[in-house]
């Protein structure tokens, strides 16, 4: 069955210094909904509200999956795991020191990816035949563009219902964006994922995404309801594209 997130007024700080400004957004059951903006504007803090590892100061957070609604605010980073939420994080967070296959084996916390372990790794080979070929070499030697694959990889091992990518273009040449933007959808369609991508990238950033949310100092500056419609948007022209 479909999985939904949706925020509602969320305001987010650290310590004294606020971040999230009455945070308000949708991502609904099947989307690919991407968050733009540039660097220090919240979108990587967002991330971490919705997965318990800041907890913000007022609003909510609700995901709808399978019918049931789950409030996430005040739930621990496992249980928000273990109801199918997984993270790819900015700079990727994988285990240097252990081998590819360790990282992917390790995704597999939750207790319904355990039942799909066998599954999910064979269709991580064949999605990323490079990491089937290093499966052996350590996480920490493979390029910036492998160390991406493996992120997502890792991430699908979960199983996951909804799928939140920080800034997966970050360090990679423009072919590797291409490719990792690519890849994202074709793990969307092949587990009928709902993803929330925030980037930096908005030219990559809209191929896949169906529409998306532009967030300035905290706060949510503009919302477009599809592709064509944030192509067209003055702010993103002026900010994004130098038109």
């Amino acid at each position: 069955m479909a999985s939904s997130l949706t925020i509602t007024n969320l305001h987010a700080a650290y310590g004294s210094v606020r971040v999230l400004e009455d945070v308000s957004l949708r991502v609904g059951a099947g989307e690919t909904v991407a968050l733009l903006g540039t660097n220090g504007n919240g979108k990587s803090t967002l991330m971490k509200c919705i997965m318990g590892i800041l907890r913000p100061r007022t609003g909510s957070i609700v995901v709808e999956i399978d019918g049931d609604r789950h409030e996430l605010i005040g739930r621990s980073t496992e249980e928000i795991v273990d109801l199918g939420i997984a993270l790819v994080p900015e700079g990727r967070r994988l285990f240097p020191k252990l081998s590819v296959e360790e990282n992917l084996m390790l995704g597999a916390s939750r207790r319904t990816a355990r039942a799909q372990m066998g599954r999910n790794y064979d269709f991580c080979c064949a999605t990323f035949p490079v990491l089937a070929e290093r499966r052996r070499q350590l996480a920490g030697s493979l390029s910036g563009g492998e160390q991406q694959m493996l992120a997502l990889a890792r991430a699908l091992m979960l199983a996951p219902r909804i799928l939140l990518v920080d800034e997966p273009s970050v360090g990679l040449s423009p072919l590797l964006v291409s490719r990792t933007i690519d890849t994202i959808k074709l793990l969307k369609e092949q587990y009928q994922l709902t993803v929330l991508m925030s980037e930096q990238n908005f030219t990559q950033a809209i191929r896949i995404a169906d529409r998306g949310y532009v967030i300035v100092h905290g706060q949510i500056a503009y919302e477009g309801r599809s592709a064509a419609e944030m192509n067209d948007n003055e702010l993103i022209r002026k900010f994004y594209l130098g038109i």
